[in-house]
């Protein structure tokens, strides 16, 4: 949990040291998960653990002259990501159709095709095999798609997100390595899906204003603050840091699109719900993903 970062021994000094400055020091120093707390335990949660990539933080941002936002986290929001079994994916398709259709129902799962993209350009053969790795191929996969015939193309299946946020539209991605004689490699991509185009490769960055909340400063000022910075910055998401903060007011930043860490206490909010994304088992709505519920006091996310 990133409260236990902000958590001191008596023996130390960091009583004497404000709540602001305590938490831009554990921002900066923070590593990846504890920084995905942030995003995934903030109330609403921004994102969900598992479409969460790689994270950084930057402390002190400047915005103006004499001014300066709290801090800045930058995270991969994963958009798509590859098939660990394109055998189940098959079996998916061909359980929708009689063996009859079978073809026409593969043809229904990739009737669109987009156009074709780079993944990258004139790289060295190193960066390329790197870039591969880090988009989720194994290695035989990254050695099949760097040796592909210089006309082919290689074939994968991925899992797009569905309207409710899970890993679960399958597309087919075609890849191909375009060699140079200077040694040098670019790598391109197009897919072919059923409705809904997907939207990059692997991941997309997004940014996330962060504000420490003082005891000194009211309501209106920390809001006027924040959506100041957000405009000035171009974030649209935001997080509110603070010890502890009443429900009413809580409500009222949320209300804003501006979510709300706690360092000292949970917060137990009737916040914005999706019954799709609720773990509350209990619930007789659980996982169904059009239900008209916007707000619950027992909607919960791992």
């Amino acid at each position: 949990m990133f409260s236990t970062v902000l958590t001191h021994r008596p023996d130390d000094t960091s009583h004497s040291i404000s709540m602001r400055d305590r938490v831009q020091i554990a921002l900066a120093i923070a590593e990846e998960d504890i920084l995905k707390t942030l995003l995934t335990q903030c109330t609403p949660p921004l994102v969900q653990p598992h479409l969460v990539g790689a994270v950084t933080a930057k402390v002190g941002v400047p915005v103006e002259a004499h001014r300066t936002v709290d801090s800045v986290i930058a995270f991969e929001a994963v958009n798509c990501a590859l098939a660990r079994s394109p055998e189940d994916i098959e079996q998916q398709i061909a359980a929708q159709a009689d063996s009859r259709m079978l073809n026409r129902q593969y043809l229904a799962q990739t009737r669109c095709e987009s156009d074709t993209q780079v993944l990258g350009q004139h790289i060295s053969l190193a960066q390329a095999i790197a870039l591969l790795a880090q988009s989720g191929f194994s290695p035989d996969q990254v050695d099949a798609i760097i040796n592909v015939p210089q006309e082919a193309w290689h074939r994968s299946w991925w899992y797009a997100l569905d309207s409710d946020g899970n890993l679960s539209e399958p597309f087919l991605r075609l890849m191909r390595t375009i060699r140079f004689p200077d040694g040098t490699f670019t790598l391109q991509y197009k897919d072919f899906y059923a409705q809904n185009k997907p939207s990059c490769f692997t991941s997309q960055e997004e940014r996330v204003l962060i504000e420490i909340r003082t005891e000194h400063r009211s309501f209106r000022k920390t809001l006027e603050r924040i959506n100041l910075f957000r405009q000035q910055l171009g974030i649209a998401k935001a997080i509110l840091i603070c010890e502890t903060m009443s429900e009413l007011e809580a409500q009222g930043f949320i209300s804003q699109g501006i979510s709300i860490y706690a360092t000292s206490q949970p917060l137990e909010l009737h916040t914005r719900a999706h019954c799709a994304h609720c773990t509350n088992e209990g619930c007789q709505l659980h996982g169904q993903g059009d239900t008209g519920v916007m707000m619950c006091d027992r909607f919960r996310v791992e």
